[in-house]
């Protein structure tokens, strides 16, 4: 399901002298199915910009569309939108609250107004999908390690049965293998239910490795919005946002630099690691 964004501007404060425009005239389509990374700096309106997707806050000026409605006319419901469109906030265990895992998941689905039986299926099916051990359903959802509270929250979320996921900063604060653990876990949710992801981070490297399309935000504005390869191909313009490109771009760059003749478009770590290995044994001796 399309969702549209048409020529949108936010201002903070806008009766006020020293009002903040945070979004400027921005425009563009998510497609369905598609996993999109949405990157940018502190400030350049990406949260700002995903909290517009779901309706949570409301356009200065523009219109966004999902599934050809606009989404701020009077007669639009809101909630189902925002049980079409899910958003899971930085640091969303901050948001957990019921006495076991399991409760906490069922919160949102008994929201809708569910009856208890489809609210436990969806609950268990969704704490599946994100690969939580059923051990833990009957714990405190503050008994867990920072990446199982990750996985609650994102299935609180999933099992509302949005068909867009929008994920701000899922990884932030998780030592480099939870880290990896969740972003995998969101990786093999999309490839299996082709749900329509986007992917809001500060990291090049987690990007690289698995969307499929990147928004660059800076200032407000949608600086550049292409497939990996051809984002990466700009780092130098990057760099002056205070943005770069993954280690694996560098890397190359380097050895490509030093006579090896590797693939400097390449932007994940086995496709590196495969155009190393083929340029060495292709290399003269």
């Amino acid at each position: 399901m399309a969702l549209t964004v048409d020529h949108v501007s936010y201002i903070y404060d806008p009766d006020d002298p020293l009002s903040h425009k945070a979004l400027d005239d921005i425009s563009l389509t998510i497609p369905e199915g598609q996993f999109i990374g949405v990157i940018g700096h502190t400030g350049s309106g990406k949260s700002t910009l995903m909290q517009h997707l779901n309706g949570l806050v409301k356009a200065t000026s523009g219109h966004i569309y999902f599934n050809g409605r606009d989404i701020d006319a009077r007669d639009y419901d809101k909630k189902e939108l925002r049980s079409k469109v899910g958003l899971v906030f930085q640091y969303p265990e901050h948001q957990l609250f019921e006495v076991d895992v399991f409760s906490d998941v069922c919160f949102g689905p008994k929201n809708l107004g569910l009856d208890r039986e489809e609210a436990e299926r969806r609950a268990g099916e969704a704490l599946d999908r994100v690969g939580l051990p059923r051990e833990l359903y009957d714990q405190s959802p503050f008994e867990l390690s920072g990446g199982q509270k990750r996985r609650v929250a994102i299935a609180g979320v999933l099992a509302m049965q949005p068909e867009i996921l929008i994920l701000d900063e899922p990884t932030a604060g998780l030592d480099p293998k939870g880290r990896r653990e969740i972003l995998d876990q969101i990786k093999l949710l999309q490839a299996q239910t082709h749900m329509t992801i986007l992917l809001v981070s500060h990291s090049m490297d987690d990007v690289a490795e698995y969307v499929d399309r990147i928004i660059v935000m800076n200032g407000g504005r949608i600086l550049y919005d292409d497939i990996p390869r051809r984002i990466f191909r700009r780092y130098r313009e990057l760099e002056k946002i205070g943005l770069g490109a993954p280690q694996v771009t560098y890397i190359l760059h380097t050895l490509r630099e030093s006579g090896l003749p590797v693939d400097t478009d390449i932007t994940t770590i086995q496709e590196a690691a495969d155009s190393i290995l083929q340029a060495i044994n292709t290399s003269p001796s």
